[in-house]
């Protein structure tokens, strides 16, 4: 695929914007292996192969284990996630798949327990975030 347009330089402002705010999760409460899994399972979902591959760089060199990117797909189906990671990507997957089922009531409500409020809305925002990039990155054809 050839890369399309380049938003950065036809829409700086709008670029500069969607970057600062991609800033804001440097000051989330959340941990930065957290804020990883957040992109890394937003990005599998949208096939965003850009943002995988920055994700999981950036997962490994801070310490996360390849075992969990390796089944991070599968998060269900082992016990390598705990129980604030499970309703951290639950979370992920529902605001990610928006159309679906939306943000179930069961999914906010485990959610709320186990973050509070101002985390739950942190993860929240790192999923808008990082859909945001998975939408420019594939819509643009963004290299790597």
């Amino acid at each position: 695929m050839e890369q399309r347009i380049k938003i950065d330089k036809i829409q700086p402002a709008a670029w500069k914007a969607l970057y600062q705010l991609s800033g804001y999760m440097n000051t989330a409460s959340l941990s930065p292996i957290e804020i990883h899994l957040i992109e890394i399972r937003a990005s599998q979902i949208n096939k965003c192969a850009f943002c995988i591959d920055m994700h999981t760089k950036g997962a490994l060199q801070i310490g996360e284990t390849a075992q969990r990117i390796f089944v991070l797909h599968a998060w269900r189906e082992t016990d390598l996630f705990n129980e604030r990671e499970q309703a951290l990507l639950a979370i992920t997957e529902e605001v990610t798949l928006i159309s679906q089922a939306g943000l179930t009531e069961e999914t906010y409500q485990k959610g709320l327990a186990v973050f509070g409020e101002e985390q739950l809305a942190q993860i929240i925002m790192g999923v808008v975030i990082i859909n945001s990039w998975n939408r420019i990155a594939l819509s643009t054809h963004l290299k790597f």
